[in-house]
């Protein structure tokens, strides 16, 4: 019995021994790193729910929200292996998902994952009485368009993950982004919830457009009127203010719906191709060559040119015009287009002063438009000229422009004097509606006001009888304004086409006081080709709607043909 109980003395004491060793081992050798472990699986970390910033138009109307939906998740962990295909069945039923995706998901080795995210309220409500095991309904939040295309092109959307990833939607997205905020939970060794802090729910920043939901409307219908009456491949319009540089509408047609880029097929009409595509602008250019020569004083509006011919030889190139005409003034070169009297102008001036005049107004450079995409075009300097290009630059050929570049133009003969930088945000504001950036306008001189003002003045002969574009006056508003026709160069035959055309029209309303420069540019249209025939009907119902809309009186039109003769 001795013996017996000091063996089990022996044994109970190495047992404490070998216990006492342990918990030294734990809680003083090793106590860091088993602290850590409970820690981790008592406490977690949540990210508190965040809510993107709304983007709304000038007059606070919502153009991008956001909704709490359903998303679809599942534990594979909690499905037997045996059930896995009848759920998945069940699932696909509801979801209209791929059985075999689904059934993947269902059998891999992770505690979590997606089977569908921002579902139908329909489809949420069929998962949530289905009651099915390992699978449950967690919110989630989804960019929503309430006005589904207007404005896509623009606005731009984000992905499943609410980033950015086209237009306003990228450029802006890290202010509409909401900070990043976690809470801690406490939980017990089988993950039921015992204490959690607070939860409130973050906003990112909202963004204020210079947008008008109004006017672009009434450039998206009339554009997409266009296109289908005139067969052509699309049309790109633009409105801003010429004082300021607002961008009031911008469109593009065809568009797409902003609630599903995923359905788009065909990736161009994303593109937002004012500031993107480039073209040769054609006579819509002849405004520069025009300005630069009233500007260096080389001629008067009573100047007269020989245009008699209906050509001009260049470099050995022959260029004529659309319709021969005879001794044209200079106000009249400008009214009637004619290529010939615009050469022998753009002659006088020599390449040097062209290409200066050219670049004064913004070409070859970028805008500076606070969106992604824009490109610069080309105006190639005058030592890489040929002997017929000073006759092709005057007459907006050997360029290329993008149509915003075209349209900031004309607003300096607008405005008088002033190149502008357009833009696209006016305010950054709060969640609670505090204003934490405004744009304020950007603009610098490059043409004296007397030469602006009384170029103007040239520019409304041009809708009136005698010009190109007595289509796109207006009864009761002065406008000014050019058309432009340009032949597309085809890289493939390395020559102009002779079926495929830009017809465009850009001008600006009121005339003496304008409230708004317009440009609209059609591709490839079919059965007409001038723009004095295809966009300035365009331009007229534009800006007659959105006069209406601005609530703009009628001019005051009896000093109209006055010219200015001081500053």
């Amino acid at each position: 019995m001795k013996t017996r109980l000091i063996v089990i003395v022996c044994l109970l004491s190495v047992g404490f021994i070998a216990v006492i060793c342990k918990l030294s081992y734990i809680m003083l050798i090793n106590h860091q790193w088993y602290a850590e472990k409970a820690r981790m699986q008592q406490v977690k970390t949540e990210n508190m729910p965040t809510k993107r910033g709304l983007i709304l138009d000038r007059k606070g109307r919502e153009l991008a929200i956001n909704l709490d939906m359903g998303s679809i998740i599942c534990n594979p962990a909690e499905i037997p292996e045996s059930e896995a295909q009848k759920v998945a069945a069940m699932l696909s039923s509801i979801t209209g998902k791929d059985t075999r995706t689904i059934l993947t998901k269902l059998n891999s080795d992770s505690r979590f994952c997606w089977i569908d995210r921002k579902v139908s309220p329909q489809v949420a409500e069929r998962i949530k009485n289905s009651k099915i095991k390992g699978i449950a309904l967690t919110s989630e939040v989804k960019r929503v368009y309430p006005k589904r295309s207007l404005a896509s092109n623009i606005i731009g959307f984000v992905d499943i993950d609410n980033k950015g990833i086209e237009g306003l939607e990228k450029m802006y997205d890290k202010e509409l982004t909401a900070p990043t905020e976690k809470i801690i939970a406490y939980k017990d060794a089988k993950g039921n919830l015992l204490s959690k802090g607070e939860m409130r729910e973050i906003k990112g920043n909202n963004i204020l457009l210079t947008i008008d939901e109004g006017l672009q409307y009434i450039l998206e219908k009339n554009l997409d009127e266009a296109v289908k009456h005139w067969k052509a491949s699309y049309a790109t319009a633009i409105m801003m203010d010429p004082f300021t540089g607002e961008i009031m509408a911008m469109a593009n047609s065809p568009s797409f719906d902003l609630n599903n880029p995923g359905m788009i097929k065909d990736k161009k009409i994303i593109k937002n191709r004012g500031i993107t595509d480039c073209y040769e602008p054609g006579s819509t250019f002849k405004i520069i060559v025009g300005a630069a020569a009233l500007e260096e004083g080389l001629v008067k509006p009573n100047a007269r040119y020989d245009c008699s011919a209906g050509y001009i030889e260049v470099g050995g190139r022959r260029i004529k015009d659309a319709h021969r005409q005879g001794v044209l003034t200079f106000q009249e070169v400008i009214q009637k287009s004619s290529n010939v009297g615009t050469i022998k102008i753009g002659l006088s001036l020599g390449k040097e002063r062209l290409y200066e005049y050219a670049k004064r107004f913004g070409f070859g450079e970028k805008t500076g438009i606070d969106i992604a995409g824009e490109v610069s075009g080309l105006v190639r300097p005058p030592e890489k000229w040929s002997g017929i290009s000073i006759g092709s630059f005057s007459i907006g050929q050997e360029i290329s422009a993008t149509p915003l570049q075209i349209l900031r133009a004309y607003a300096v003969i607008a405005n008088g004097g002033l190149l502008v930088k357009p833009y696209l945000l006016s305010e950054i504001q709060s969640p609670d509606g505090a204003t934490i950036y405004k744009t304020i306008p950007v603009a610098r001189r490059v043409l004296s006001e007397k030469t602006a003002k009384n170029f103007n003045m040239i520019l409304t002969t041009v809708t009136e009888v005698g010009g190109t574009a007595k289509e796109a006056s207006i009864e009761g508003n002065q406008v000014a304004g050019k058309t432009g026709t340009a032949q597309k160069y085809d890289p493939l035959t390395k020559r102009y086409s002779k079926s495929n055309y830009v017809s465009s029209f850009v001008g600006f309303v009121p005339a003496d006081k304008p409230r708004l420069a317009l440009i609209v540019v059609v591709h490839d249209p079919r059965g007409h080709i001038y723009g004095g025939i295809v966009a300035a009907p365009v331009f007229r119902k534009i800006v007659g709607d959105a006069l209406s809309y601005l609530d703009v009186p009628p001019d005051d039109l009896k000093n109209k043909n006055i010219l200015v003769t001081s500053r």
